[in-house]
């Protein structure tokens, strides 16, 4: 199954944000081992190197660890999955509004539309 690509960002970095993702929604969980780079670069369909990048960038991340042998798998510490998740929310907040400011809109105005959606 390969994977759809925004052109905008590097597809290293929308691999980084998928397994941070699937780890967030509980499709990952602590501990959980990781396809092999070999595994994970025909299942996404995108080139071996590719892979190894993000893996070293999970691990640099401290999201992942690699064990010599037996593979990379999701960190166990439960602190650092939290603070991944605050990241991801803070990210995602700063480029909502850097996108509603580009348009004209104002804070308040999306306030009343995300209320009105909730």
């Amino acid at each position: 199954m390969t994977m759809d690509f925004s052109r905008d960002k590097p597809i290293y970095s929308q691999l980084v944000d998928r397994i941070c993702g699937d780890i967030l929604k509980g499709k990952l969980e602590l501990g959980d081992r990781l396809p092999s780079v070999r595994e994970y670069a025909v299942e996404t369909g995108v080139n071996v190197n590719t892979v190894q990048r993000v893996y070293k960038e999970l691990e640099a991340m401290n999201i992942t660890e690699t064990k010599r042998g037996q593979g990379t798998f999701i960190t166990s510490n439960e602190e650092r999955i939290e603070l991944l998740r605050e990241e991801m929310k803070n990210q995602l907040a700063e480029n909502f509004l850097t996108s509603i400011e580009a348009l004209g809109f104002s804070k308040e105005e999306m306030l009343v539309v995300l209320k009105n959606k909730a």
